[in-house]
This record gives C-alpha cells, sequence and structure tokens, in this order.
C-alpha cells in the first residue's frame, strides 16, 4: 500500500488556512444585521459591502496562480496571509461607508490569490485518480468555517461590538502563518517528513499523467485562455458562484427574519445547512474519482439546490421546513466543489494550469459580487428577498446548463490509473 501521510501534513494544515481566510470574508454576513445606529446601511449598502470584496479578489487570481506555479506556492500564501490580516482587522476601524467598502476591497485583493495558489500545490502532491477528494476535503474548509464561526460570530456579537468582532476574528492567520511555513512544502521532493516510497510514487505518477497528455494540453499561456473548456468553466463558475454567494451572504439576514432570536440563536441556526454540506462535498467528491464522471458531479448538485431554493421562496413554509430547505440548498451549492476543481488539470498541462485556474476563479467569482448585489438591490425595489433568490435560482439553472451540456468528459490516455487498494481518503 502506498504511503498517504500527504493526507495528514498538506490537507489539514490548508484547510484551517482557508478556513480563516473564509471566516474573515463571510463575517460580514453574520455582522452587517446587528451593526447599530452608528453606522446605518440600507440593504443595498450592506449587499455592496458583501459584494465589492469580489471586484478586489479577482485582481490577483492569474499573478498570484503564475507565482505559485513559478516561483512558490508556499511563500505566495504566507505573503497574502499576512496582508489579508491587516485588511481584516481594519474593517473593524472603519468610520464609514467608503471606508469599509475600501477594507472590504483589500481584503478581496489580498485573498484573491490564495485560492488558485493552493489548488496548484494541491497538484503537485495528489494525482489525478485523488485530485477530486483532495480538493473537496481541503475545500471542506468552507462549510467548517460556517459551522463553527457563525456561532462563534453570533455568540461575540452577544457580548461585544461589531468592530472588536472584525478585529478579533482577524488576528488568526497572524499566527497560522507561522504554522503554514513550517509545515508545508512547495512539492514532495522538498518535504522532509514524506517517506522515500511515497515520494517515488507521487514523482512517478504525476510525471506520468503529464506526459500522456494529449499535445493540445500543453500549449501556451495565450491558447489555454482561448481553450473551449476553459471559458466554459468561468461560465459555470460565474453563474454557480453568483447563486451561491448571493445565498450564504444573505442566510443570517434569512434565518434572522425566520426565528426574530439572538445573534448567538441566528448563529447556531445558519451553521446547520453547512453540516449536511460537508457530508455532502466529501460523498460526491469520492463518487466522481471513483467514476470519473465530474459533469454530472457538478450538474446533478445545482439542480437539487436549484429545487430547493425555489420551494423555499415560492411557498409559505413552517419555520423547520424552511430550514431544512435551507440545508438542502447549501448541501447542493457545496456539492460541486471537489469534481468541478478537478477538471482543469484534465484539460491542461501543468504549465499553464495555473493561470487558466487564476482566470476561472477570477472571472468566475465576479459573481460573488454580483449575487450578493443583487439580492440586496431586489430586496429594496421590491420590498422582499423572494424575488432576489429566484433570479439566484435561474443564475444556478445557466450554470447547471453549461456543464450538463457544455463540459465533455474528458478520457487521458495512458494516464496513470491508481487501483482502489492503493488509495487514500
Amino acid at each position: 500500500m502506498i504511503p498517504g501521510k500527504r493526507w495528514a501534513y498538506v490537507i489539514p494544515v490548508a484547510v484551517v488556512m482557508y478556513m480563516l481566510a473564509y471566516l474573515d470574508r463571510t463575517n460580514v454576513a453574520v455582522i452587517l444585521p446587528y451593526i447599530g445606529a452608528d453606522f446605518p446601511l440600507s440593504a443595498g449598502a450592506k449587499g455592496l459591502a458583501s459584494g465589492i470584496f469580489f471586484v478586489g479578489y479577482l485582481v490577483l487570481q492569474i499573478p498570484a496562480a503564475v507565482l505559485a506555479a513559478k516561483w512558490s506556492a508556499r511563500r505566495t500564501v504566507l505573503i497574502l496571509m499576512i496582508a489579508w490580516a491587516v485588511a481584516a482587522v481594519l474593517c473593524g476601524l472603519v468610520r464609514n461607508e467608503t471606508q469599509l467598502y475600501l477594507a472590504r476591497l483589500l481584503l478581496g485583493l489580498f485573498e484573491g490569490g490564495v485560492w488558485p495558489a493552493v489548488l496548484i500545490l494541491l497538484a503537485s502532491w495528489f494525482p489525478q485518480a485523488e485530485r477530486a477528494r483532495a480538493n473537496a476535503l481541503w475545500m471542506t474548509c468552507l462549510p467548517i468555517s460556517a459551522i463553527l464561526m457563525s456561532p462563534l460570530s453570533g455568540f461575540m456579537l452577544d457580548h461585544m461590538s461589531w468592530r472588536w468582532v472584525f478585529v478579533l476574528q482577524g488576528l488568526p492567520p497572524l499566527v497560522w502563518a507561522a504554522v503554514w511555513w513550517f509545515a508545508v512544502a512547495d512539492r514532495p521532493a522538498q518535504a522532509r517528513w514524506i517517506s522515500p516510497a511515497e515520494r517515488e510514487y507521487l514523482e512517478t505518477t504525476l510525471q506520468a499523467e503529464e506526459d500522456a497528455k494529449p499535445a493540445f494540453a500543453k500549449q501556451g499561456y495565450r491558447q489555454a485562455l482561448a481553450n473551449r473548456q476553459v471559458l466554459l468553466l468561468v461560465g459555470v463558475y460565474f453563474f454557480w458562484i453568483t447563486g451561491f454567494y448571493g445565498f450564504s451572504l444573505w442566510l443570517p439576514s434569512v434565518v434572522k427574519t425566520m426565528t426574530g432570536g439572538s445573534a448567538t440563536a441566528v448563529g447556531f441556526l445558519s451553521a446547520v445547512p453547512y453540516v449536511l454540506a460537508l457530508a455532502g462535498m466529501v460523498a460526491c467528491a469520492q463518487w466522481s474519482d471513483r467514476t470519473g464522471n465530474r459533469r454530472l458531479a457538478v450538474t446533478a448538485p445545482l439542480l437539487v439546490a436549484i429545487a430547493g431554493l425555489l420551494l423555499g421562496n415560492l411557498v409559505h413554509w413552517p419555520a423547520a421546513v424552511q430550514l431544512l430547505l435551507l440545508c438542502v440548498v447549501a448541501t447542493g451549492l457545496y456539492m460541486p466543489y471537489g469534481p468541478f476543481w478537478a477538471i482543469p488539470g484534465r484539460v491542461l498541462g501543468i504549465e499553464v494550469v495555473a493561470v487558466a485556474m487564476g482566470l476561472i476563479n477570477a472571472l468566475g467569482n465576479l459573481g460573488g459580487f454580483a449575487g450578493p448585489y443583487l439580492v440586496g438591490w431586489l430586496t429594496d425595489v421590491t420590498g422582499t428577498a423572494t424575488t432576489g433568490f429566484v433570479v439566484l435560482a435561474a443564475f444556478l439553472a445557466v450554470a447547471a446548463g453549461l456543464a450538463f451540456f457544455g463540459l465533455k468528459p474528458v478520457t487521458v490516455e495512458g494516464s496513470a490509473h491508481v487501483p482502489a487498494a492503493t488509495r487514500h481518503p
């Protein structure tokens, strides 16, 4: 059996790192409904404060991806981690709307390069037969952050000002930066803790996969960015993320309206959907790696999310049923993450996949701006959030359609196959 220390060393450190990033990105959803009269914000302003993060987020996507591939993913993430911690603290020190928008913009700028940099890191540690599970296990940081941090934010809001919540939650990345530096290596050859057998397996398998890719996969940056599959992935990700963040950043406000509870109660209830989302992510990734069917693993969960979103907003349900439907939507939105991000590595060679991932994440995450702002604006115009959530369902339908009818299964002839007995979780 192939040793699997990479699962115990690389994944957990990366999970905690991005969990802190995701906390600093999304805590605004829990905090904004509780900002008092000293800092009044309309629904549209709250949506803009949530969404402007993603304007900054797109700037460093490709540059950071190239740095990670050509220089060092480890060093790139370290620098960005320290910078985003400073920006997160600044969110608690703002004195007007403009400063809040600027702080959120800077937070997005510095966090923007982390996602593609870590994906490049994982591509150097996990072969294709393990890639969806590795991606999904790392991306469990998203629901884990919501599970742990939504109640924490609510509890903190009940005991201190919203400014202190921003400041205190911005400090942990500075501590974890030291752990990241000493625990993570860019590739197996640089890791002190890896066994010779595991190192040889990874280097041999990853090189065999690269050698087996067809000529079109080994094209230049310009051709890679114009690749039809890459452009389709950009479209899928944009429409998916519009629905994803529009839902997740407004979830606490919906729960507050539904329950009328304290900040602590809202925080705990907001965490419930993400428990099921966590299990769904891992199960979907395991199925995708076992069958190789990335397309269906992306499409089917999105259709489930659409059904839950429409049922929850077009029919009046008791509070318990509404919470159940929120769980269904959250699970459907999170499940595609691992399989989706395993696709670019099959389409493109390692030399150019970094740029493609940066492009997909940069343009796709414009949906992170569109979703929250769209829900906020439509809430102001119509007086209800229902219209906004129905529109988000339409965005998710476009994503599902593009994924199912546009993305084609990619089979890499001669790629290394890892027998089930040697695979790790």
